[in-house]
């Protein structure tokens, strides 16, 4: 069955977002797990290097293990996540873009998210909650293009 397929059936249920809406929370929830996972390495490289840096005690000692990285994240990582995608993908669009495709807010996200476990597309651990993904943050105030300021010479006009 294609993403498409699979998509349909969930919005069949839903259908207050678009299938670009749903694909666009996949693709946040993708770019937190790869921040995630690379914060988790670049911590352990630092570990490694500073255990490096150390003098070894003992004959007994040994290195310690690394342990694997969860690929699960929270609501409001993937909150986040979609925050710097829209940013990075729609710049000053990004409000009329998301709004097109019914996403308002982060509550909105969670909606997404939440319908995707329904359907057994997504996985929840006991600690999730739908409220995580609750105003996290202000679509209106961080979405809002930046206003141009009068000492800034390049919005000055040449005269």
């Amino acid at each position: 069955m294609s993403f498409r397929d699979e998509i349909s059936r969930v919005i069949a249920t839903d259908p207050r977002y678009s299938l670009e809406a749903y694909a666009f929370v996949l693709e946040s929830l993708h770019v937190a797990r790869n921040r995630k996972i690379r914060e988790a390495r670049r911590l352990e490289r630092e570990r490694e290097r500073d255990r490096a840096s150390r003098p070894v005690k003992g004959r007994g000692a040994r290195k310690a293990k690394s342990e694997a990285v969860s690929g699960h994240v929270s609501g409001r990582q993937v909150c986040l996540a979609a925050r710097r995608l829209a940013l990075r993908e729609y710049g000053m669009l990004a409000l009329p873009v998301l709004a097109r495709w019914g996403l308002h807010s982060t509550s909105d996200i969670g909606e997404i998210i939440y319908n995707l476990i329904a359907s057994g597309d997504l996985d929840k651990t006991p600690n999730d909650r739908r409220e995580d993904f609750d105003d996290v943050f202000d679509f209106e105030v961080d979405f809002r293009p930046a206003p141009l300021h009068e000492d800034d010479p390049e919005a000055q006009e040449d005269d």
